[in-house]
């Protein structure tokens, strides 16, 4: 089962209304997701593979989902870099960027050079609300993620896609295929394009919100905040 932007739009104001949850909770929870799954517990990428994580963030909500993996990285004992050309003056934003800068997590301003040092990607530049054209300084760094072969691990949307048809027919990220996608609360329709590793992180839906959303989502196991799923969207 997936969400449409408009139904995963009306989950997440649920989620903080009805469902009690701030903004700042969903995102540490969506952060600790994208950690777990596209690098962590040695499933992508165990550290023996390399410790240097590129994280590459958008002025967004994804972008937030992605400062606060690097955080959760770094304490894994990764060593996370950050690419934030568009800082937003939110004041959450900021308090997640200074929580990084005191753990010495450099943020640097040259994505391709930054690319050619890395050992992996965290793609957190749009996610499901992303919509029109993708603006400076993004269409290069998407590029450089497209043609790399250094993997790439998506926050809840491969960057440049539509949340319904999945990558531009043609332009920037007419060729985007990341390795990894991890989609947040529940998988969006772009997943039927995908053809990589998958996984879910929506541990902290309700059943109660599962059931109006018509989610069927899959069983966590132990302490996990992810579950790999398979183009079905069964559990592998």
């Amino acid at each position: 089962q997936t969400l449409s932007a408009k139904a995963a739009a009306a989950l997440d104001k649920e989620l903080m209304s009805t469902g009690a949850f701030s903004i700042d909770q969903l995102m540490e929870l969506a952060g600790l997701s994208v950690s777990q799954a596209g690098i962590s517990v040695y499933r992508v990428h165990p550290i023996s593979r390399g410790p240097r994580i590129l994280v590459a963030v958008g002025p967004g909500n994804n972008g937030g989902d992605g400062l606060v993996a690097a955080r959760h990285l770094r304490h894994y004992g990764y060593q996370p870099t950050i690419y934030y050309p568009k800082r937003s003056k939110n004041d959450l934003y900021q308090r997640l960027a200074k929580q990084l800068e005191d753990l010495d997590i450099p943020f640097v301003d040259d994505f391709p050079t930054a690319l050619r040092s890395t050992d992996h990607v965290v793609d957190a530049i749009f996610g499901f609300s992303f919509s029109g054209e993708v603006r400076e300084p993004f269409p290069a760094v998407i590029q450089a993620m497209e043609d790399t072969e250094i993997p790439v691990t998506s926050v809840d949307a491969p960057s440049s896609w539509n949340i319904e048809g999945g990558p531009p027919s043609s332009g920037v990220g007419s060729s985007f295929h990341p390795q990894v996608l991890v989609s947040l609360t529940a998988p969006k329709p772009l997943v039927s394009f995908f053809k990589g590793r998958h996984f879910v992180g929506g541990r902290f839906v309700t059943p109660a919100i599962a059931k109006k959303y018509d989610l069927v989502l899959p069983e966590y196991e132990g302490i996990d905040q992810v579950v790999e799923v398979g183009p079905d969207g069964a559990k592998l």
